[in-house]
């Protein structure tokens, strides 16, 4: 059977914690770092984190929609950052870590709208969403040492400190949802 990989672009704080999440979830074939939404072309790291180019950080997600939908997606993105925090997630603060989905259709923004309009809805969420809800432009893949982050670094400090509790939470609520290890 043939199945039709899709792509979703989240923007929800630093993207080493983003990509740790998602690569766990059953359905999603890749998730990879990288830079989007912003005027310079093929911006580097030190680039994007000095605030001039309006990039944010974000995951390029590909994923089997007969596995997870997009609606789910969003349920984890939504679970594992904060969206009513305005360029800032934790201790990482800057444009470059502001809350974003980047809709790679109309479908999906009509989706991303509605999850949006749920969880302002909800006791889940303490304040005002302030994720944007934008189409997709152009992304550009991060440089190569910030791929695979958390799995080729899990002893350094910010992946001991920030990533390891973050998956820690995702991993108890979302267990129903990863792929199975080993």
């Amino acid at each position: 059977m043939y199945k039709k990989i899709q792509v979703a672009v989240f923007g929800g704080g630093c993207f080493w914690c983003t990509e740790a999440v998602f690569a766990e979830l059953l359905g999603v074939e890749s998730a990879v770092p990288g830079y989007a939404g912003g005027h310079k072309q093929n911006p580097t790291y030190y680039e994007v984190c000095s605030g001039t180019t309006g990039h944010a950080e974000v995951i390029r997600v590909e994923f089997n929609p007969e596995l997870i939908g997009y609606r789910d997606l969003l349920d984890v993105f939504f679970a594992t950052h904060d969206p009513t925090s305005l360029d800032r997630q934790g201790a990482d603060k800057g444009s470059q870590y502001h809350s974003v989905v980047l809709y790679t259709s109309e479908e999906q923004k009509a989706v991303a709208e509605a999850s949006i309009r749920d969880l302002e809805g909800s006791t889940y969420s303490p304040g005002q969403i302030v994720t944007d809800v934008k189409p997709l432009d152009t992304y550009y893949p991060a440089e190569a040492d910030h791929k695979n982050f958390y799995a080729n670094n899990p002893g350094s400090m910010y992946c001991q400190l920030v990533i390891s509790p973050k998956l820690q939470k995702f991993r108890k609520e979302f267990s129903y949802r990863l792929r199975e290890s080993g």
